[in-house]
């Protein structure tokens, strides 16, 4: 007999994207639609939350309609309805959460509330499956974390930033070198065609610390902008932006190889959206090929926020039927750990 398919219905909306996916068996899948917010918020310079909110409310139902018309999949052959719950933006969030609610009771399917790093994590099973246990680095304009996974649906942050994450220090640095946002894409590009760099510093923090901290590199970036606006001279921004990288790469690299060491892994990941960053996944791999550690780096597509990882990260509830009640909550500051 045929094992039966369990096909779940997904959906993100914790910030600025609004998606909608069809995944099979936690690891195909059938349909991922994505709306991005990108051009509407770039004459802010940032997400403005009450916009974004709004965005989504208009997109939601034809987004749903079009991810089922993709994978040829009928709203009566799906097994379960999952959504982000948190951790995002409250507005955001109530909007998938309030859709996957109204689906779900429509066709008397289990609801699965997902924790947005959680699909992060295990949209990496989209390439390969897990060998536990693994290190998991997670980067991103809201999150900065090194994550033990021991055993499947097993998260163990062991450090995260004291301050700015990595895509928002990002995005700061990009705003003073007048480079449109989001600004991740731009300085990575502006630092692969250097020929030359700024060099700055490293923050280590403590000795045997696997937390991170970027404001001070931020700061010493501004330092730089600042001496040569006084001195009445130029730099080159693409000098500013390879150090700049350089001292992110250095210290998340070093950081979760040492912690790799650390946990006796033979395997990590990276996840979020600051891993379709060039710079970053070509250290990542050199250095993991030199330590004999395998790693997984998802495709592009699953680095930004996106519905099929929450499918992905759905299906581990899925397998133990621990399903959400129709009274489920945003939860914006949602704990990866208790999940």
């Amino acid at each position: 007999m045929n094992k039966q398919k369990i096909r779940i219905l997904a959906i993100e909306t914790s910030c600025d994207e609004t998606s909608v996916a069809i995944v099979e068996d936690g690891k195909h899948v059938l349909a991922n639609v994505v709306s991005s917010q990108i051009e509407t918020h770039q004459k802010f310079g940032g997400v403005v939350p009450e916009i974004a909110s709004r965005k989504h409310v208009e997109s939601m139902t034809w987004m749903m309609e079009e991810a089922r018309r993709q994978s040829g999949i009928g709203f009566h052959e799906l097994s379960a309805i999952a959504v982000t719950q948190g951790p995002g933006l409250v507005g955001s969030l109530l909007v998938g959460i309030v859709a996957a609610k109204s689906l779900a009771f429509a066709l008397n399917l289990p609801l699965i509330g997902v924790h947005h790093i959680a699909g992060h994590i295990y949209a990496n099973e989209f390439v390969t499956s897990f060998q536990y246990p693994l290190i998991a680095l997670v980067v991103s304009g809201g999150h900065t974390e090194l994550v033990y996974v021991k055993e499947r649906g097993s998260f163990e942050i062991i450090g995260q930033t004291r301050d700015d994450a990595v895509g928002e220090a990002y995005d700061k640095v990009a705003r003073a070198l007048s480079l449109p946002y989001p600004g991740g894409p731009h300085v990575d590009k502006l630092a692969q065609g250097a020929d030359d760099s700024i060099d700055l510093p490293r923050a280590w923090l403590e000795k045997t610390s696997y937390d991170f901290s970027f404001s001070g590199l931020k700061s010493a970036v501004m330092n730089v902008l600042n001496q040569a606006k006084m001195k009445g001279e130029e730099v080159d921004p693409s000098h500013i932006a390879h150090g700049f990288q350089a001292s992110v790469i250095d210290v998340l690299v070093t950081k979760t190889i040492r912690a790799a060491k650390h946990y006796g892994v033979k395997q990590c990941c990276i996840a979020g959206g600051v891993a379709a960053n060039k710079g970053l996944r070509t250290a990542l791999q050199q250095a993991c090929d030199k330590e004999g550690l395998s790693l997984i780096i998802p495709p592009l597509e699953y680095c930004t926020d996106n519905a099929a990882m929450i499918g992905a990260a759905a299906f581990l509830k899925w397998e133990n039927k621990e399903f959400t009640p129709l009274d489920m909550k945003a939860e914006p500051l949602m704990n990866l750990q208790t999940w």
